[in-house]
């Protein structure tokens, strides 16, 4: 079995493929002439974890009923995609996997890597396979290769030539090619909780041989920088270790915040996070709940999100989810995107949240957008029928002789405004119903006109809802 890996190293340098796992010669070489042994090392690589036991996190993946450690127990490795937040040991965890197996590893960066060099690392392992070895291949970011490169792993998955190991931090099922995860296990991993920031920060003052200098508060603080990165909480605490005497007095939150610059949240507009942050705020105001809504406003703000993304969002909710139930829903949205476009940020930012406050407290109804996607299937499905004959219009007398415009009855001349007519195709025998508005805000009138019509329109002889 065979494990391919591409990774993207942290200085943005070129990751080249690594050369077949046989004993860490090189390594060996390195240490027996002394070269590593003063040569800087980050924190984060010096608290990298020497064991899978030793991933702080990820339990529903690396306890002792996770899927992966039952993966190993058995004996049987699948090819898999681990995908999840950044900082939380996707690629530790794929080396790790690497260093417990007999297969050999190579890794290849998915940003500078092209066919050529996926060829020659496929090449390598079949040569492996040959002589009866398998090869683990690890690709970081994997959804960075397009689909020509996502599909020339599939042979190679399918014979075992390599276990491929994938490691992303958008979601699978929009990045990666529906064959490429049918053959592979997703394995999601979660950003870490303050329990395990706690761990990591504990593994960095052991390191250090010291405590952090900060106090309680500032302590609080800086995991909150952190935004759930386990690398990032690392990097934090070099810094404070870094900017510190031993035996300084401790910082405070202020003065600790001075001291790294608090990193911007974790938030990409274009990615993940983006669609999950306009989801939670979409759902809170369909549930009518303000304080919610407000949060994940709030959040898309504090993440720079375009204010017109989120402005064009709340005309889409008032149409969905409000509709005629409070038909000034939509007229509230729009201002508050006009009173953007008039005032600008910060100040303009206060129209949208008002916007979002009125949209999560009106009566909710999604009666038109039902009836919407329901005329939409019957159009489509009733084919091209033409208009009846009555409602169309005559310009010429080839068009009056066929019929056109015959028996039409003009509404405003009949008895309460209303004729009762038939506006569907002939061939629609059944009347069908699309619009049911609920017994709520205003749509509990609209009810009670459409009760009426259909009262008048079954004595006239237009048929019934």
């Amino acid at each position: 079995m065979s494990i391919v890996a591409v990774e993207t190293s942290n200085c943005g340098c070129r990751a080249e493929a690594a050369a077949p796992r046989q004993g860490g010669e090189m390594s060996d070489l390195f240490q027996a002439a002394g070269l590593q042994k003063g040569a800087p090392r980050p924190l984060a690589d010096r608290l990298r974890p020497q064991k899978l036991s030793k991933v702080v996190g990820q339990a529903q993946i690396l306890g002792p009923d996770g899927v992966l450690t039952r993966m190993l127990r058995s004996g049987r490795l699948s090819s898999m995609i681990l995908w999840g937040p950044p900082g939380c040991g996707k690629t530790t965890v794929a080396r790790l996997i690497a260093e417990e197996t007999e297969l050999d590893f190579e890794q290849l960066s998915a940003i500078f890597s092209g066919v050529q060099d996926l060829r020659k690392a496929f090449d390598r392992a079949k040569g492996r396979r040959s002589q009866g070895k398998g090869t683990l291949l690890f690709i970081d970011e994997i959804h960075r290769f397009n689909r020509a490169q996502q599909d020339s792993f599939l042979p190679h998955m399918e014979d075992g030539t390599i276990t491929l190991i994938g490691a992303t931090t958008e979601n699978p099922s929009f990045e990666l090619n529906a064959a490429l995860l049918s053959r592979a296990v997703v394995l999601t991993f979660e950003r870490h909780d303050e329990d395990a920031l706690a761990t990591l920060l504990q593994r960095a003052e052991a390191e250090e041989g010291r405590a952090l200098p900060l106090d309680a508060e500032a302590r609080e603080a800086i995991k909150a920088m952190a935004d759930g990165d386990g690398r990032t909480i690392i990097n934090l605490a070099e810094e404070v270790f870094a900017a510190s005497e031993p035996g300084a007095d401790p910082i405070n939150r202020a003065q600790l915040v001075q001291l790294v610059q608090r990193r911007a949240p974790l938030y990409d507009k274009g990615r993940d996070g983006h669609y999950n942050l306009i989801s939670a705020l979409h759902k809170a105001v369909r549930g009518s709940d303000p304080d919610g809504a407000l949060y994940w406003l709030c959040r898309m703000l504090d993440g720079g999100e375009d204010r017109l993304f989120i402005a064009r969002r709340l005309v889409r909710m008032a149409v969905e989810d409000i509709g005629l139930a409070d038909p000034q829903a939509v007229t509230q949205a729009l201002a508050a995107k006009d009173t953007f476009d008039f005032l600008g940020s910060p100040e303009g930012e206060l129209a949208l949240a008002q916007a979002t406050i009125y949209l999560a407290t009106a009566p909710k109804s999604n009666a038109a957008y039902v009836a919407y996607k329901a005329a939409m299937r019957a159009a489509k499905g009733n084919g091209s029928l033409s208009p009846p004959k009555h409602i169309l219009n005559a310009p010429t007398k080839l068009m009056e002789d066929e019929g056109y415009g015959a028996g039409y009855a003009y509404d405003h001349d009949a008895p309460d405004g209303f004729s009762g007519q038939n506006y569907f195709p002939d061939e629609i025998d059944q009347r069908p119903t699309f619009y049911d508005p609920p017994e709520r805000g205003f749509e509990r009138e609209i009810r009670k006109r459409l009760t009426y019509w259909d009262g008048l329109r079954r004595k006239r002889g237009g048929g019934g809802r």
